[in-house]
């Protein structure tokens, strides 16, 4: 039943985050072990479809990879979302405000100024800053990555969830019924 409870939890958190640009669906992976089923829980690193929006400084990563962003309080974060604007210092920020962080500090924006597969921010043939990708992976100026997840897929998934979680329900509650039966009938026999 604690299996399928968590099979339930994240299918239902896979589903909620389907329209979320960036996102990457968790998966389950279960072991038998002497004290029962282990689930242990992963990201899926497969490759969201991309989605053109026009926007100069929606950025998408194909391959591997994330964008590092740095909070208001300082904190460096990865995110797939790609979502972001200009703001009045030139920074690319994301809608949480968070700042895009290259290899040289804030990635920043001047008119003018272009993004290249490479994650290069580039004016005038100067390199400005560099957007840091793991090798084989590439930035796409213009783009978003839709999130992963398969809806179908998932919906099916909870269903199977709640149709085990069932199942251990009846399951248990025989066993109960048996035992209970089991007990009584001793209790008749001594008697």
């Amino acid at each position: 039943m604690s299996a399928a409870r968590t099979r339930l939890d994240v299918a239902a958190a896979n589903l909620a985050n389907g329209s979320t640009d960036g996102f990457r669906k968790s998966t389950l992976r279960g072991f038998l072990t002497a004290a029962g089923v282990q689930l242990r829980r992963g990201p899926d690193s497969s490759q969201g479809a991309l989605r053109r929006t026009g926007r100069q400084f929606d950025l998408a990563i194909v391959g591997s990879g994330a964008f590092a962003v740095r909070t208001a309080g300082g904190h460096i974060t990865a995110t797939r979302n790609g979502g972001f604007v200009r703001d009045r210092f030139e920074r690319l920020v994301d809608d949480a405000g968070r700042v895009l962080i290259g290899t040289r500090g804030p990635v920043c924006l001047p008119d003018g100024a272009t993004i290249d597969a490479n994650g290069a921010v580039i004016r005038n043939g100067a390199v400005l800053n560099h957007i840091a990708l793991p090798a084989g992976s590439s930035v796409r100026s213009g783009f978003l990555e839709s999130s992963n997840v398969d809806a179908i897929g998932e919906m099916i998934g909870v269903l199977t969830a709640q149709r085990s979680f069932e199942t251990a329900q009846k399951v248990l509650s025989a066993i109960d019924q048996t035992r209970e039966r089991a007990s009584s009938q001793v209790a008749e026999i001594k008697a």
